[in-house]
C-alpha cells in the first residue's frame, strides 16, 4: 500500500509492505466555508463572557497570548480579524506574547511567518522567557504557598485574550484552554513542578482524558490565577484549515472544543500491532525530536510489547540543542538508566518530562527514526536510524514471518488510537 504521511512541509510517500495494513487517521472534517465569518461569529457571541467589543474601549493595555512556532495555529489569519473586531486598537495598547513555555524564542523571520508581517511591524511582540526573572512577575500562589510567576506584560495588562489550537495531547488530554497561559507563559520553577515525574507517570495524564487528569488539573488551577477575558480556541484539519471556532470562558471553550476533537480524532483498534508507522504531524510539529515524542507516544498506545515503532519526523531543528532534553538522553547509556535518574527522589531538571515519556515508550517498544538527524545522533537518543522507511518496515516484516499486521498513523499525534479490548 502506498501511503502519504505528514513529514516536514512536503510530506513523505511510503510503500508499506505486506497485505495486512491498517491506516488509522482522524475523520476528515472539511474546512469552514468562511473562516473569517466563523471567527467573528464566535467573538460576537462568546460562551460565558462579555463580548470583547463591550470592554475594549475602557481597556488600557491588552495582552494577547499566542502559541509559539511549534504549533500550527494560523495566528497570521486570526489576529487581523480579532484586532479589527476590537476596533483596531493603537499599538501602545496591545502586546502580543508568544507562549514559548520552556522552548526557545522565535526569531523575527519565524514571528513574521507565525503572525504576519503587518502584525510584527505594528505591534509589540514579546517572546516569553521562563528563565529570565526580570521579565516575570508574581501571578499568585499555589495551595502549598509556592510562588507562580508569569510573563510581566501579561500580569500587568488589564485585559487578557488567549489564542489556542485544540488537538490531542499526550499529557494534558487535549491542548488549548488555559494551557496557553500555564505552562505557556509561566516561570521555569513552576513549569518544573507541573511536569514532575510522579504527575507525568500518572495513568490519567494521557491522551484524550480531561476528568481526573492531574496534568490538566494543574493547567486549570494555575492558568486561572489571573482572569482571562476571552479564550479563542480553534480546531484544524490536516490542510491547516479551520474546522471549528470557540470563544469565551476558557473552561467552556476547552470542553466544547475537546469534545469536537474527541469525536473526530479518536480511533478504535481491536488489537495491538507488532509494527506501527507514525509521524509527528509534519511542519511545524516535527521540527525537533523533543516534539516528536508525541507521535511516538501515540503509536505506543497500540504497539505490542517489544514491537517496532517507525517514526518519520524531519527534526531539522535537531534535538534541539537548547534545553536539557539532549543532555539527558545522551548522558545515559540506556532508557532504563535514564528512567532511574528521572525517578530518583529529589531529581528535578527542566525537560525531564519529555525524556521520561520517550524512555517509557522505549521500555515498551523499539523505535526507529527517519529524520535529518545523523545516525550517531539518533543512536545517542536510544533510537534506531531509519534512512529508508519502506526498507525498515520490510526488514521487520520479514523478521516476523511476512504476515504480521502493520498500523499506519499518517498524521501521528493528531489521532488518538485506543484499544477496544483489554491489552
Amino acid at each position: 500500500m502506498r501511503v502519504q504521511v505528514q513529514y516536514g512541509e512536503q510530506g513523505l510517500a511510503v510503500e508499506v509492505p505486506g497485505h495486512r495494513v491498517t491506516v488509522i487517521e482522524p475523520r476528515f472534517v472539511a474546512g469552514l466555508d468562511d473562516e473569517r465569518a466563523a471567527v467573528l461569529q464566535a467573538l460576537r457571541a462568546p460562551l460565558g463572557r462579555p463580548k470583547p467589543s463591550d470592554w475594549m474601549a475602557s481597556c488600557r493595555r491588552l495582552a494577547i497570548v499566542v502559541p509559539d512556532g511549534t504549533r500550527p495555529l494560523p495566528s497570521y489569519r486570526i489576529l487581523p480579524w480579532l484586532l479589527a473586531e476590537l476596533g483596531q486598537p493603537s499599538p501602545e495598547r496591545v502586546v502580543i506574547i508568544v507562549g514559548t513555555g520552556s522552548h526557545r524564542a522565535n526569531d523575527r523571520s519565524e514571528l513574521v511567518r507565525m503572525l504576519g508581517q503587518e502584525i510584527v511591524d505594528r505591534y509589540e511582540v514579546v517572546n516569553h522567557d521562563a528563565h529570565a526573572p526580570a521579565t516575570l512577575e508574581l501571578a499568585g500562589h499555589a495551595s502549598d504557598g509556592r510562588r507562580i510567576s508569569m510573563n510581566r506584560a501579561y500580569v500587568e495588562a488589564d485585559r487578557r485574550i488567549v489564542l489556542g489550537f485544540v488537538e490531542p495531547h499526550f499529557m494534558a488530554g487535549f491542548s488549548g484552554g488555559y494551557k496557553g497561559v500555564f505552562p505557556g507563559i509561566a516561570d521555569i520553577d513552576s513549569i518544573l513542578h507541573y511536569h514532575r515525574a510522579q504527575v507525568i507517570a500518572d495513568p490519567k495524564s494521557t491522551w484524550g482524558v480531561l476528568d481526573g487528569n492531574p496534568t490538566q488539573a494543574q493547567i486549570r488551577r494555575y492558568g486561572s490565577l489571573l482572569p482571562i477575558d476571552l479564550c479563542v480556541n480553534v480546531t484544524l484539519n490536516k490542510h491547516r484549515q479551520l474546522t471549528a471556532v470557540f470563544a469565551g470562558d476558557p473552561i467552556l471553550v476547552h470542553e466544547r472544543a475537546a469534545e469536537f476533537v474527541r469525536e473526530t480524532a479518536m480511533a478504535a483498534c481491536a488489537h495491538r500491532f507488532p509494527i506501527v508507522l507514525t509521524t509527528n504531524g509534519g511542519y511545524p510539529l516535527d521540527q525537533n525530536l523533543y516534539q516528536t515524542v508525541k507521535g511516538i507516544s501515540a503509536a505506543a498506545l497500540i504497539t505490542e510489547k517489544d514491537g517496532l515503532i517507525v517514526v518519520a519526523a524531519r527534526c531539522n531543528d535537531g534535538f534541539p540543542d537548547h534545553g536539557n532534553f539532549k543532555k539527558l538522553l545522551t548522558a545515559h547509556d540506556s532508557p532504563e538508566a535514564l528512567m532511574r535518574t528521572i525517578l530518583a527522589p529529589g531529581f528535578s531538571l527542566y525537560d525531564q518530562w519529555q525524556a521520561q515519556l520517550l524512555a517509557a515508550c522505549r521500555l515498551h517498544a523499539r523505535v526507529a527514526l527517519h529524520s535529518e538527524l545523523s545516525d550517531a545522533e539518533v543512536r545517542s537518543a536510544h533510537l534506531e536510524p531509519a534512512a529508508d522507511v519502506t526498507g525498515q518496515l520490510a526488514r521487520e516484516l520479514e523478521r516476523l514471518g511476512g504476515d504480521a499486521p502493520i498500523a499506519v498513523l499518517p498524521e501521528g499525534p493528531m489521532t488518538i488510537p485506543y484499544l477496544t479490548a483489554a491489552p
